[in-house]
């Protein structure tokens, strides 16, 4: 029966995987799938073994029941048995992208849980549903992070800033008010002549300063 994904991607250095009723609890592959979401594979595979070692836990977020606080985080848990299966789906989904002629640097694009059909044991545990659970997800090949080549002894050189231009202030020359000078003709035209000036002046000392009588002529008024 071919699977129906929730992700589809018809990219050609894109792979997919999927794991159908595994044997793990659908809330674990659930809280892992949001885990290594935008992970590298390599580096999921090396957290998912600490993980099995119980040195670094996984967070959960959305169910809480029973996990405990852990160190630099509000509650997780060390989910064994589906750590286990994530690694063998891992290194399936590499092998996948070697066969399709991709890079051995793959990312994590897309990684869900659901749950699968849950069949009734048998047995002494009869009467107990078992858990099972699908889980898919798919990867993409990194593009390759470009480096500037260093040479030693050089280093490079920061643009310089463009200089600002000083603005030179002209100072206007201010000049001063300059009566138009008056040619000589006009100034003989408006100069009176040397005789009228001098009867002028003998006019304006009469009737300025009166003239002295002498004491015997004030008497003869003064008899008359």
């Amino acid at each position: 029966m071919k699977y129906n994904y929730a992700f589809k991607s018809d990219k050609e250095n894109v792979v997919k995987i999927v794991g159908r009723d595994l044997g793990i609890s659908t809330k674990q592959a659930i809280e892992i799938c949001s885990f290594i979401k935008n992970k590298p594979i390599s580096k999921t595979i090396s957290i998912l073994e600490k993980v099995i070692e119980k040195q670094i836990p996984i967070p959960f977020t959305r169910f809480t029941e029973g996990a405990g606080h852990k160190t630099g985080m509000a509650s997780g848990k060390f989910p064994v048995k589906a750590s286990k299966q994530f690694i063998n789906l891992l290194k399936t989904l590499e092998a996948n992208a070697q066969n399709k002629g991709l890079g051995t640097e793959l990312k994590i694009i897309h990684a869900c849980a659901q749950r699968a059909s849950s069949p009734m044991r048998h047995g002494r545990k009869r009467g107990i549903s078992m858990k099972r659970a699908h889980v898919e997800i798919m990867a993409e090949e990194m593009e390759p992070v470009k480096k500037d080549k260093k040479v030693k002894g050089t280093e490079k050189q920061k643009p310089e800033a463009p200089k600002e231009e000083k603005k030179v202030e002209v100072k206007k020359e201010v000049k001063p008010d300059v009566k138009p000078e008056v040619k000589q003709e006009e100034k003989n035209a408006y100069q009176p002549s040397p005789e009228i000036s001098s009867v002028k002046k003998e006019a304006s000392s009469k009737a300025a300063v009166p003239e002295k009588q002498s004491f015997s002529e004030v008497k003869q008024e003064d008899k008359k």
